[in-house]
């Protein structure tokens, strides 16, 4: 399993969240480098975002989300047309769940397991 992983739903239709495309970047030298990208699947996730054996050093990384195709697909407001999560990883090797709950005038996330 990806040691990065990531679940979207869509709360104001109570469904996961396809189709959205998702880029992971790291910190690096006063710049974000991207390191990984990925779409979500029919069940919102990407679990395959870096290969089972990539592991992150420490550090910051973003997830950034793009989301203004997904809302326009789905005639909803174009709000919030990207979301960028940051986040500082410990270079131990764990795993990191960070899901994303999304509405067209609202979003919210956490650590998951």
């Amino acid at each position: 399993m990806s040691q990065i992983t990531t679940h979207v739903l869509d709360t104001s239709r109570g469904l996961p969240a396809s189709g959205i495309p998702i880029v992971l970047s790291h910190w690096q030298a006063a710049e974000w480098v991207e390191i990984a990208s990925g779409i979500t699947n029919a069940d919102g996730r990407v679990s395959d975002l870096l290969p089972a054996s990539q592991r992150l050093s420490e550090g910051r990384y973003r997830l950034r989300f793009s989301l203004d195709g997904y809302f326009i697909e789905h005639q909803q407001s174009v709000f919030y047309p990207q979301v960028d999560i940051e986040c500082n990883l410990s270079g131990e090797g764990e795993h990191y769940h960070i899901p994303l709950l999304l509405s067209p005038f609202g979003y919210s996330t956490y650590r998951g397991s």
